[in-house]
């Protein structure tokens, strides 16, 4: 049977690849899950046509770093600046209460949401992994959204819950999900468990840890050859001495931020945790990281750290420090969204930007906005001017998963109503209320 095919007509197009021109007016052929051409004029009898004319055609973003079991909490604590205030209320007053059905609704919402912000990768840094039927319905949530997934099981960080099916059922979560061709894989968050790493790595897995530098350190066994490698993720980096940044660079480690919640907790200072990523030679992603404060919305991510990164510079140059690093370019903000992403999720090869050969992860953006025209700079739209409302179109694996502004085979009134059900068992279960109207000051 020959394989479905779609042509991108049209639009100007943003390949994220140095080898595959941008085009002020260009096309995109897809035939089944890959992208088969991108160039000027291209012609395909019988693929369906999407006019891209008026729009931007570009690789689907990627979010590094999204707690998505925390979807049913979305704004209970936009306020929250104490992270062990946070880890109370989401961990032992709510978390401790989840059912397979709660991290269902919370995760299937995240991957929903993203996907109708152009979010077409996403790694679940899922830290209530309570049982091996809490993963299989965050898993079931994520196959069933269409989106692209890197699921990382942990322990659930709560006082009360166990972790003894860990790291025992990773074995078997891998041998149904991290199949040749599948959508959804799964990775270990194992913080600094080396016997949990031990077993991730002889089964293939990518290995997650959220590092905070005056929270933890690294020991010295993992100076050790072979402790850290380009299998490993860290998270949030913030704070770091220049010790472990050489440890974590000349491993070759894969680091992600988080530029809203970073600032929310308060976690990074003005030596800027994405600087120093890039000064050690490694290329930081992104991450929206949760859901009690923000959303699924990597554009925000974009917006936070080129002003962020801009604003730290500039405060150590004009204290008087000498050879401080130059202002952010919106290229590497895109690129941080991107191809930084593809990296750290172990997908280099397969997204991240629009180059023959690849999965056919796609969007398409609307630039008739009041906010967007004109384009004068392509990519300084995408990343200082574009919000989620203008997302068009999004391709997972060459499938439509939102057209025209609508998402495709979403019943959103009845999520809504699940997602809603879930939160309020949650609420009744733990006593918890938050205030819809918090008294202020």
């Amino acid at each position: 049977m020959t394989a479905q095919r779609t042509l991108f007509k049209g639009g100007t197009v943003v390949t994220m690849d140095a080898n595959v021109p941008n085009l002020a007016i260009g096309d995109v052929l897809v035939e089944g899950d890959r992208i088969v051409a991108v160039g000027p004029e291209l012609t395909a009898e019988g693929a369906e046509l999407i006019d891209a004319s008026g729009h931007i055609v570009m690789p689907g973003l990627i979010d590094a770093h999204h707690h998505m079991w925390l979807g049913v909490m979305r704004r209970m604590m936009p306020n929250v600046d104490d992270l062990f205030a946070y880890i109370d209320v989401v961990a032992e007053k709510l978390g401790a209460h989840y059912r397979p059905n709660d991290m269902y609704q919370s995760t299937l919402l995240t991957a929903v949401a993203s996907l109708d912000a152009g979010i077409t990768t996403i790694v679940d840094a899922c830290h209530n992994a309570r049982s091996p039927e809490h993963s299989d319905a965050a898993l079931d949530a994520l196959d069933d959204s269409g989106i692209r997934a890197l699921h990382m099981v942990g322990a659930a960080m709560d006082k009360q819950a166990s972790s003894q099916h860990l790291p025992g059922d990773l074995a078997r979560l891998a041998g149904k999900w991290n199949q040749p061709g599948s959508l959804v894989q799964v990775g270990l968050f194992g913080q600094l468990n080396l016997e949990w790493w031990n077993v991730a790595r002889q089964l293939n897995m990518r290995i997650l840890t959220e590092f905070i530098g005056d929270l933890a350190q690294l020991g010295p066994e993992f100076a050790n050859p072979g402790v850290l490698g380009s299998d490993n993720i860290f998270n949030h980096c913030t704070r770091l001495p220049e010790g472990t940044w050489r440890l974590l660079a000349d491993a070759g480690v894969n680091v992600t931020i988080n530029p809203r919640s970073d600032a929310l907790f308060g976690f990074d200072d003005d030596r800027c945790a994405y600087q120093q990523a890039v000064d050690h030679g490694l290329t930081p992603a992104l991450g929206v990281d949760l859901d009690t404060a923000f959303g699924s919305d990597l554009f925000g991510e974009m917006h936070a750290l080129f002003g962020q990164q801009r604003s730290a510079m500039r405060y150590r140059r004009f204290r008087g420090e000498q050879d401080v690093p130059a202002p952010v370019s919106v290229e590497a903000v895109l690129q941080a969204a991107t191809v930084h992403g593809a990296r750290a999720a172990g997908l280099a090869d397969q997204v991240g930007s629009l180059t023959p050969g690849k999965q056919a992860d796609i969007i398409m953006i609307r630039t008739g906005g009041a906010a967007v025209f004109p384009v004068s700079n392509a990519v300084g739209t995408i990343v200082q001017a574009v919000e989620r409302g203008d997302v068009d179109t999004v391709m997972v694996a060459g499938k439509l998963r939102k057209r025209a502004g609508v998402l495709v085979g979403v019943d959103l009134a009845a999520l809504n109503a699940a997602v809603t059900a879930s939160r309020d068992y949650l609420l009744e279960t733990s006593g918890y209320q938050p205030e819809l109207f918090p008294a202020q000051g």
